[in-house]
């Protein structure tokens, strides 16, 4: 339950520390006072939006604490341990400067706003004024009932299992519309596949037939010249070896021949011999190696032709036909496994359909037996809000169509007199019986949850008199079993309360602060007065809140 909470520089509230326990605290002043501060404080150490216009005026920021105890809170516990805050409380501290900047601390750890929405939904449940208007729209009537029923997580997979459904279900449709142009693409894409298959291009082959392209075509010219070549070598009438045979064998013959210049000149024409030797081997060898093959270079060409032509039709180099045709069969493959994809897809939306269906009928099933049990509740707590000839019902009809929320309609019916029948409560309740409509809802609910700390923002709008004593009564019985807030207007709703909250704005030269304090038994006494009569407390008026006070005190709960 809330224990503390810690208002500075907030509003019109310079500093301000209040210790608050468990049972019914009736929070009350003037109009204007500044109730709705404290809720407002509260509300945002539980992560609602905040502004600059938070900022007391003149001051440099906002710094705002909410203190709980979680030791019988087991969900609040389990969140905090998740993220390595072990402790029996939970401190929520949020901080926002004149610039409108905001930072959360949970427990002293940075947070984010959404952490505190989170857990907050665990520690404390607000209650609004403004709630039985939310009844008059009927889409809140399907998540009252599931917040009644706990339902709240079985809607939220519902809900999954129903976007995925119709995720998969717009994918089906563009696949199948889509599947035209697929086709034509594919078809497209099999032929150019084909036509490279049958080129049977490989990898290195360019290259290789470019070279055997450029030896063929050169074929004549090469044999002719190295032929000739090897004559001017070898041949015996002319050629180089013989020349060089004579001139070695007349220096030879010389005088001294093995001496001197001659013996290096002799040296260097046997050397010579030798090379022009070896020359004239090599060119024979490779006239004789060379073909003239005019088939097999009218083929190369033919070959060659053909890659080119295909280079040109797919507009790119021809050494990257390769690369082209393993693009091509990839995506043949893709497209081609895009009927697969088509088939699972649609047994994949079959079972999604089939599961949302079982959860919708699972959900519906649970919400009708909910559905009369609220009715009944309700209609018990109508009975001591002085509508005991009223009867509340809850409808839950089948929808035309799909929703996250699934296949149910949820409709609040109303019979204010005996022997009408039931209507829709938008259509037939009166402000008044709104109101009490709202707060029977609003107990049971409350009656329900597993959320010890409660807070009612002036839901007994348009009651008075013994009604509002009921209504006192019922608050201060939720508040046994746990904490209750209630901002009040109603002395007999104050009087019932366990401890009394007093707020009041005073002005101080040129400011203006608002000032909060819990009353003994003389300050309620007072302040009941006040709320009955008004400025002026007579004596009679005292007396009477002093028994109203006792009263209620002292009456079984």
């Amino acid at each position: 339950m809330l224990t503390q909470l810690a208002i500075q520089d907030y509003a019109i509230v310079d500093h301000l520390e209040l210790d608050l326990s468990g049972g019914m605290t009736a929070i009350t002043g003037e109009t204007g006072a500044g109730k709705s501060i404290l809720l407002g404080a509260l509300g945002l150490c539980l992560g609602e939006r905040a502004d600059a216009g938070s900022v007391r005026h003149g001051g440099e920021r906002t710094d705002l604490s909410a203190r709980f105890d979680i030791q019988h809170l087991p969900g609040a516990k389990a969140w905090l341990e998740e993220r390595e805050l072990h402790s029996d409380e939970c401190l929520l501290r949020r901080v926002i400067s004149a610039s409108g900047r905001s930072k959360a601390w949970i427990n002293g750890q940075p947070a984010t706003i959404a952490d505190l929405k989170s857990l907050g939904e665990q520690l404390i449940q607000i209650h609004g004024q403004h709630a039985h208007q939310a009844l008059m729209r009927e889409e809140t009537h399907l998540s009252l009932l599931d917040d009644y029923a706990g339902l709240n997580e079985n809607t939220a997979q519902l809900g999954e299992t129903y976007r995925a459904w119709k995720q998969a279900q717009r994918r089906l449709k563009r696949l199948r519309e889509e599947g035209g142009e697929i086709e034509a693409r594919r078809q497209l894409l099999r032929y150019q596949v084909e036509e490279l298959n049958q080129l049977a291009l490989v990898e290195g082959e360019l290259q290789t037939l470019e070279e055997e392209q450029h030896t063929l075509a050169h074929a004549e010219e090469t044999l002719r010249e190295t032929q000739f070549a090897a004559d001017c070598c070898a041949a015996d009438d002319g050629g180089a070896l013989s020349l060089l045979h004579q001139a070695h064998t007349h220096l030879s013959a010389l005088p001294g021949s093995d001496k001197g210049t001659l013996a290096n000149t002799l040296a260097m024409l046997a050397d010579a011999r030798i090379h022009i030797e070896e020359a004239a081997s090599e060119l024979n060898r490779l006239a004789g190696a060379t073909e003239l093959d005019p088939e097999r270079l009218a083929w190369v060409e033919e070959r060659l032709g053909d890659i080119h032509r295909m280079a040109r039709k797919h507009h790119v180099p021809p050494e990257e036909l390769c690369a082209l045709h393993a693009e091509l069969q990839r995506e043949v493959e893709q497209l081609s496994a895009s009927d697969d994809d088509l088939e699972s897809l649609s047994a994949k939306l079959a079972d999604q359909r089939e599961a949302y269906r079982r959860q919708a009928k699972s959900l519906s099933e649970a919400r009708q037996k909910a559905a009369k049990r609220l009715g009944k509740e309700v209609q018990q707590q109508l009975a001591f809000l002085a509508m005991g000839k009223a009867r509340f019902e809850v409808e839950v009809n089948l929808r035309d169509s799909a929703t996250p929320e699934g296949l149910d309609h949820v409709q609040f019916l109303i019979s204010a007199n005996p022997g009408q029948p039931a209507r829709p409560l938008t259509k037939v309740a009166s402000g008044g019986e709104l109101s009490r409509i709202s707060l029977a809802i609003q107990v049971v609910a409350a009656a329900h949850s597993t959320i010890p700390s409660l807070v009612f923002d002036e839901v007994d709008v348009g009651i008075s008199g013994a009604t509002a004593e009921i209504v006192g009564q019922l608050l201060r019985k939720l508040g046994e079993r746990g904490q209750v807030m209630t901002v009040t207007h109603l002395p007999q709703v104050a009087a019932q309360a366990h401890q009394h909250l007093h707020i009041e704005k005073r002005a101080k030269r040129d400011t203006t602060q608002t000032h909060m304090a819990l009353l003994d038994e003389h300050g309620r006494i007072s302040e009941l007065a006040r709320m009955l009569g008004g400025v002026t407390l007579s004596e009679q008026t005292l007396a009477h809140a002093r028994e109203m006070l006792h009263a209620s005190q002292r009456l079984p709960h």
